[in-house]
């Protein structure tokens, strides 16, 4: 039977006997089986033990779209507690937040994409724990991508960043409970983790369920821009057109599944040039994706009332999907096609005023001049580069043993 972190608690209230006074880091889709809030499941429990809320980036309820807008702490309602926002004027609990904790629980659900900030938001909770002496409980979750490919090159330690704060690729393979027992061991706080049982590592969120649930696990939004699991499937290669002047699809019904720009003027040409360039390495089988030729029209965001033309990535089968690569296909075959029109996104990106995004997201100061290379290509080792370390490390800290393999 398929169960996450926060069942444990449900069917063993006991488990929570040691943790003394505590805040919870969750959102809107930090939810049980049959829907109910962490943050209801945790005050039936711990009763007045459970005295503050932390919210990540984009708000507790998940309200606010687009990146570097910040939150306002608040109370909650429902539950009478503070809700402290860790994407405000601090990135993580503050002393002051912490007076009167024993204890951080954290309940969040990740994308598997390094960028995705919610991972650096659990690291800063595992950073304020070992300055105050508190202790971290992490309830596990899967990664909705599976745990077995890794894609994008390892972050340099020269480029780090709130959206890449350490040594891994832009699909880095771990659950929430991982990735923290992975940032902690440069930081060592306490850290306590309740792993999820009857778990498949090698399941995406589509295949993964409890019984009675049609077509998987029900998705609910993790942030604004990623509204459906499809999204999600994408995210971590389309997420590199936030470091253009390309449209991902923000200010549409289909963020991060539509890319295009006004200035690309055949959008079969384009899919074209993008199989082209796909194809020519070593990805000739399946690509898990049908690109059907799309003109869209943004409301908000880049490009907001004018017409693009663009792909529609539909994605047919998720296990096949290799989204980095894919991606890169895209923004060459865009760079080719848009001339002098296309250009990189001036900062600031996520609170870092003078590099460029594209270096930030693609986690290396050579991005953008590799990406423009006469001789690009998708089989060049730079967009490769560190991942054979990196699943060596990982190795050792995986709570679901598997094999991780490298696109």
């Amino acid at each position: 039977m398929f169960e996450i972190g926060l069942d444990r608690i449900i069917q063993d209230p006991s488990l929570t006997k040691a943790w003394g006074r505590c805040a919870l880091l969750s959102n809107q889709a930090s939810i049980a089986k049959d829907f109910r809030p962490s943050w209801s499941i945790c005050q039936s429990i711990l009763k007045d033990r459970l005295r503050a809320l932390f919210g990540p980036q984009h708000g507790f309820e998940a309200t606010c779209q687009d990146n570097m807008i910040e939150t306002a702490h608040a109370k909650h309602l429902p539950s009478g507690l503070p809700v402290f926002s860790l994407y405000s004027e601090t990135r993580e609990p503050t002393g002051e937040m912490l007076d009167g904790i024993d204890t951080i629980l954290i309940d969040i659900q990740i994308v598997g994409c390094r960028i995705y900030t919610f991972k650096s938001t659990i690291a800063g909770c595992l950073r304020s724990a070992k300055k105050t002496g508190k202790r971290v409980v992490v309830f596990d979750r899967p990664n909705p991508l599976g745990c077995e490919w890794l894609e994008g090159r390892v972050l340099d330690h020269d480029a780090t960043s709130f959206v890449g704060q350490f040594e891994m690729p832009m699909r880095h393979g771990l659950t929430a409970a991982e990735a923290a027992i992975f940032f902690n061991q440069d930081i060592g706080a306490q850290l306590e983790v309740l792993p999820m049982r009857g778990y498949d590592p090698s399941e995406y969120w589509s295949y993964l369920g409890y019984a009675g649930y049609h077509g998987g696990q029900p998705w609910v939004l993790t942030s604004p821009n990623l509204p459906t699991v499809d999204s999600v499937f994408v995210y971590p290669g389309m997420v590199i057109f936030e470091g253009t002047n390309c449209s991902e699809g923000r200010g549409t019904g289909l963020p991060f599944q539509l890319i295009g720009a006004p200035y690309i003027k055949d959008s079969r040409k384009l899919i074209q040039k993008i199989w082209d360039i796909y194809g020519t390495s070593g990805h000739r089988g399946d690509s898990g994706v049908f690109l059907r030729p799309a003109s869209f029209q943004p409301t908000s965001q880049k490009w907001a009332s004018e017409v693009c033309q663009g792909v529609h990535i539909h994605v047919l089968n998720p296990k096949e999907v290799r989204s980095f690569s894919l991606a890169l296909a895209i923004l060459r075959a865009m760079i080719e096609l848009g001339g002098a029109a296309f250009r990189w996104k001036d900062p600031p990106y996520e609170y870092d005023y003078k590099t460029l995004p594209i270096k930030l997201i693609l986690g290396s100061h050579q991005a953008a001049d590799r990406m423009m290379a006469d001789r690009f290509s998708l089989d060049d080792p730079f967009w490769h580069e560190g991942l054979e370390v990196y699943r060596k490390n990982c190795g050792p800290l995986l709570l679901y043993p598997r094999n991780m393999y490298i696109d």
